[in-house]
């Protein structure tokens, strides 16, 4: 089998990854997530230092969308995913049988609350899916 990878299909979907992330943890679930994560009580200069303390952690993140975008080029390419709903399912049953068992572990081990773990699992799983369909519809 011939893998023939659209190149600005896996840029424009490790972007949108990052698109998907902004508004996940600004607008949508910010506060929550911050909650979660202790951040709750921090005055408005603490949240300002550590946002910017987490400025370098942007790009390293981007490499990583790309990443998971180039495999999972490969992964849609060999299951020969060519419709919203093939696309859909890819991004259903990576999330199922990685992400979330492995995002669970955070609640185990490290003492995460469940709603710290739905808020962070379900934004993969809204990211998996725009990445599937711009990679499978991108031809």
């Amino acid at each position: 089998m011939e893998f023939v990878i659209n190149y600005w299909a896996v840029l424009v979907a490790g972007i949108s990854n990052m698109v998907v992330g902004i508004l996940w943890y600004g607008p949508l679930f910010g506060k929550s997530w911050a909650v979660e994560m202790g951040w709750g009580n921090k005055s408005k200069e603490e949240m300002a230092q550590i946002q910017k303390a987490a400025q370098p952690g942007y790009l390293k993140s981007f490499i990583g969308a790309l990443l998971m975008a180039y495999v999972f080029a490969h992964v849609l390419i060999a299951f020969e995913s060519d419709s919203v709903s093939l696309a859909v399912q890819g991004a259903l049953w990576m999330w199922l049988g990685f992400v979330v068992p492995v995002m669970y572990g955070k609640v185990l081990w490290e003492n995460k609350s469940h709603k710290l773990f739905a808020i962070d699992s379900f934004y993969y799983l809204v990211a998996l899916a725009a990445m599937s369909l711009i990679l499978t519809l991108w031809k």
